[in-house]
């Protein structure tokens, strides 16, 4: 005799995988509100609210569907020279997601999970970057950030990309 499910196990379970899907899916909503970088030219932008903290922006690649970019503040990193915090960014237009591939939040992803970390522990790993990239995002449209306060830098090309950088 089959035994009847309680109303809560028969509510389907997201995996993590799902999870990290829906937070890559709530960062692009946060990214083209705030900022529109699909629109924008490769080069570097800053966003200044007069605060003290300006927000660089810098568009580092744009492809038919994707756009790679980099988002700081410019604040270095006394030990290695590192703008901190910062965040690599891989827009996907076609689906609608916006992936934090790479963080700099006072330490590189390989010396939180090493070089070949287990599946988990990279789920783990990138979920907490999205967490924060998407924490950050909305931190940036309350102090005033947006389309409206991003101005290009003048003689800006698109940054070089630094082997390494946009790791996965």
């Amino acid at each position: 005799m089959a035994q009847a499910l309680s109303r809560i196990d028969r509510i389907p379970r997201l995996s993590r995988l799902s999870w990290l899907m829906g937070l890559y899916a709530e960062n692009h909503d946060h990214l083209v509100r705030l900022f529109a970088p699909q629109d924008l030219a490769a080069g570097s932008y800053v966003s200044c609210i007069g605060d003290g903290l300006d927000l660089r922006l810098d568009v580092i690649e744009c492809h038919r569907y994707t756009v790679e970019l980099r988002m700081t503040y410019d604040i270095c990193d006394p030990l290695t020279g590192e703008p901190d915090p910062s965040a690599y960014v891989r827009l996907y237009q076609d689906a609608r997601q916006a992936e934090a591939t790479h963080c700099y939040v006072g330490r590189r992803w390989q010396d939180v999970v090493g070089m070949y970390p287990p599946a988990d522990a990279l789920i783990s790993h990138r979920m907490r970057m999205n967490t924060f990239l998407g924490k950050w995002l909305e931190y940036l449209a309350e102090r005033g950030h947006g389309v409206a306060t991003l101005r290009r830098i003048e003689g800006s090309r698109a940054p070089l990309r630094v082997a390494g950088t946009l790791e996965h």
